[in-house]
């Protein structure tokens, strides 16, 4: 009997592509080490501080603004490699940066890489894995990074604990910025061994590459059904605008994205990871303590990660983001208490509150948009659609990075963490109402799904004229 699919090609391929959320993931934790120092260095603002922090997702909003077009006229894998260039080239930029300007642009640049990388590794996983394990292999993003951000706060707390305070400003958090360049090089490396996306092959007339690659994931049977299907999208295409992601249907489709995209971002966690060492420091941990706790709060996202992906195609994407919100919103609440009541004699029940948040996003929100998001739209407009849902996530993750030390600074802790729980709130509404489960479907059934529910909304529209007759 011929097998459905050839595991440890899948495996490779998922791997490979997933990589590029190792550098979203130590990108998002490294500077969370070295804004102290630079801080201090170089006397910044609040507002300084967070641009320092933020700028790199203005890249990323143009990285994933240009990726559909660029990944269309060139291809997934490439604009991937592209994408590893610039991270490395970003990383020694920033280690041997001379100001804060420099630094500055050398983190854009990084964004142009990770904002490519984010917008295109879990689509290649999507337009490669068979519909079974498609939800696992999609989580490969999201565990990559959250390795990479459990993985750099231990390189911060190591480089920190190197040296004298001294040396950590002269050139502690130089080490930790350019060891980015070891991510980065072992993605670059991944990429030589994955094949280019078969619907992309299909699309510039590769047929019989592109087939190939079909039947070495999948196996004959399912390969040719799938050749089928990816022609027949790749012609209705031709005829595809943006427009048509505002009719009904499409336009429910788009909502769904840009609200996974949003929400992914603006619930909390990105706080905690850019401001981690910053937030145990205000409640009294010192002599890199601080940098300690916020690695064990990295390793809670590891072990939740896995735990998500395993629970992620059989308990399914809605409940778990259901389930996860609602304790996302309690855990919020009882961190802003801490601050509330007894900031400087709860460090233990911080460490707790803070986990127990980090826990149920990385079962719910933290994995599920990136795997949704290419996953809810049909294959004519994914591209398209996608780059759109995402440059509202790295709009979202500048606003969180921007903005979180003003709040923090004007408004004080307890508000911005019970403000996150509000958000929660909000989050557990909206997955309850109109986020649809997308567990055990095809990339086409969830397709269909849309084009019922734009019917739906014609027959809705239409039911009091048929009233009246």
């Amino acid at each position: 009997m011929e097998k459905k699919h050839s595991f440890w090609y899948v495996i490779l391929i998922a791997a490979a592509a997933g990589m590029g959320g190792l550098l979203y993931g130590f990108d998002t934790a490294v500077i969370s080490g070295a804004i102290g120092y630079l801080q201090e260095l170089y006397n910044l603002s609040p507002a300084m501080e967070g641009w320092v922090i933020s700028c790199v997702m203005i890249g990323g909003v143009i990285g994933v603004a240009a990726s559909g077009f660029l990944s269309d006229r060139f291809g997934r894998k490439n604009i991937l490699v592209i994408a590893a260039i610039f991270f490395i080239i970003s990383a020694l930029g920033s280690a041997f940066a001379v100001s804060v300007t420099m630094l500055v642009f050398a983190r854009i640049l990084g964004g142009f890489g990770i904002g490519f990388a984010s917008a295109l590794s879990v689509t290649y996983i999507s337009e490669c894995a068979p519909p079974a394990i498609r939800g696992r292999l999609g989580s490969m993003y999201q565990l990559f990074t959250i390795i990479g951000i459990c993985a750099t706060f231990y390189i911060n707390y190591g480089v920190a604990n190197s040296g004298t305070h001294a040396w950590g400003l002269e050139l502690g958090w130089r080490w930790m910025l350019g060891y980015g360049t070891i991510p980065g090089i072992i993605f670059l490396f991944l990429l030589f061994f994955i094949p280019e996306s078969p619907r992309y092959l299909y699309q510039k007339g590769h047929d019989q590459e592109a087939y190939k690659t079909l039947k070495r994931i999948n196996g004959e049977e399912i390969a040719k059904k799938e050749e089928k299907e990816i022609k027949t999208s790749i012609e209705m295409e031709k005829s595809t605008s943006v427009k048509e992601l505002v009719k009904p249907g499409l336009r429910m489709a788009l909502g769904v994205g840009i609200f996974l995209a949003l929400f992914n971002q603006v619930i909390g966690m990105n706080a905690v990871t850019y401001y981690g060492p910053d937030i145990f420091r205000s409640i009294g941990f010192e002599n890199n303590t601080e940098f300690l706790a916020t690695s064990i709060i990295g390793s809670v996202q590891v072990v939740f990660t896995i735990v998500g992906i395993f629970l992620i195609d059989s308990l399914g994407r809605k409940k778990l983001m259901a389930i996860g919100s609602a304790l996302m919103a309690i855990f919020m609440g009882l961190i802003g208490s801490v601050f509330f009541f007894d900031p400087a004699n709860a460090g233990i029940l911080l460490i707790i509150f803070i986990a127990g948040f980090t826990a149920a996003f990385c079962v719910s929100m933290g994995p599920i948009p990136w795997i949704m998001i290419p996953e809810i739209f049909p294959n004519h407009i994914r591209a398209k659609a996608v780059g759109i849902a995402t440059i509202f996530l790295w709009g979202a993750n500048w606003a969180i990075g921007q903005f979180t030390p003003i709040l923090i600074n004007n408004m004080g802790s307890t508000f911005t963490f019970w403000m996150f729980a509000v958000i929660n709130v909000i989050c557990f509404t909206f997955v309850m109402t109109i986020v649809p489960e997308t567990k055990n479907k095809t990339l086409e059934e969830i397709g269909l799904l849309w084009k019922e529910k734009g019917k739906d909304k014609i027959t809705t529209n239409q039911q009091p004229v048929n009233d009246s007759l």
